[in-house]
């Protein structure tokens, strides 16, 4: 009776670490969406600064005088 209830018991824990594992999983593969979505972003948004930075050194001389002056 003693080593069935303990079986039971043993049993019962594996089945919630098995859920807790499933559970882990889906959290770190949602974490590695998101990261991979934000590093997309970051990359985007560099790649325009330099874009903007270039155009921007290309419409005027270093060290021309605004035209209010």
């Amino acid at each position: 009776m003693m080593a069935e209830q303990r079986l039971e018991n043993i049993e019962i824990k594996l089945t919630r670490q098995d859920d807790l594992l499933d559970t882990l999983n889906m959290q770190v593969y949602q974490q590695q969406k998101q990261i991979d979505q934000l590093e997309q972003l970051c990359a985007a948004l560099v790649q325009r600064l330099k874009e903007a930075t270039l155009n921007q050194n290309q419409g005027s001389l270093p060290h021309e005088k605004p035209p209010h002056y």
